[in-house]
């Protein structure tokens, strides 16, 4: 696709991969909006690298709609969406909770759910537009302590192949990408950003994979992309 002028959002866009993803998409002339949950930060960031700023939480119905109301009043739709809001929890299978699901599905299931069901009915309309949904290659294989956050990326890996089959025949490319680890503010309480690792994947890794397969003529797609650090051991 055209990325010079394409109209952009990126949920989770204040730090991390979203961050790196938004910074390089308007190196490439893109006009992009970031969304959060920290007003303060995210107002700082969208102004340090040209994005718009939409402080709205991913994990909220209300705050959803109101988000796509503000974006539909700027631009009057959308080409891309890069559905990259997340959080983590960690912890042994038998003393998960039903308040763990609830959290960590609020946000990386069930918002991602409506954030794409709404980019999905704007570009329906238009007939032509880019999903990429950022689960993990824990959405691949599960792990030691990782039974609720293994099981929302597994969700979110089953509804991208679903979106993908009912959005092919509106020209609607929908596209998963598999991160293994990247020291950000994910899984944070302080929202700081973790320290860089060398022998670990950093954001610019993913923003350039994002970046490159949204890049390709529209005629074609990469499904599914799994990004990992060569030697993190």
């Amino acid at each position: 696709m055209e990325l010079n002028q394409a109209r952009i959002l990126i949920t989770g866009g204040s730090s991390g991969i979203g961050k790196a993803t938004a910074k390089l998409l308007i190196e490439r002339g893109s006009l992009v909006a970031i969304s959060g949950r920290d007003k303060a930060k995210l107002t700082r960031v969208a102004k340090e690298i040209g994005a718009i700023a939409l402080p709205y939480d991913a994990s909220l119905e209300s705050d959803i709609m109101a988000m796509y109301t503000e974006l539909d009043t700027i631009w009057g739709g959308l080409d891309v969406l890069v559905n990259n809001a997340g959080i983590g929890f960690f912890g042994p299978m038998d003393e998960v909770a039903w308040s763990d699901f609830e959290q960590i599905f609020h946000t990386n299931v069930f918002g991602a759910a409506l954030v794409g069901r709404e980019a999905g009915r704007r570009m329906k309309q238009q007939n032509k537009g880019s999903i990429i949904n950022i689960a993990s290659s824990a959405g691949l294989r599960g792990f030691k302590n990782g039974t609720v956050y293994a099981a929302s990326k597994f969700a979110l890996r089953g509804m991208t192949e679903c979106w993908r089959e009912e959005l092919r025949p509106f020209n609607i490319r929908v596209m998963l990408v598999n991160p293994s680890a990247v020291p950000t503010a994910f899984n944070v309480e302080s929202r700081e950003e973790k320290a860089q690792k060398d022998n670990m994947l950093r954001p610019e890794e993913l923003a350039y994979a994002i970046v490159s397969a949204l890049a390709m003529d529209d005629r074609g797609f990469i499904p599914e992309l799994g990004v990992w650090a060569t030697n993190p051991f």
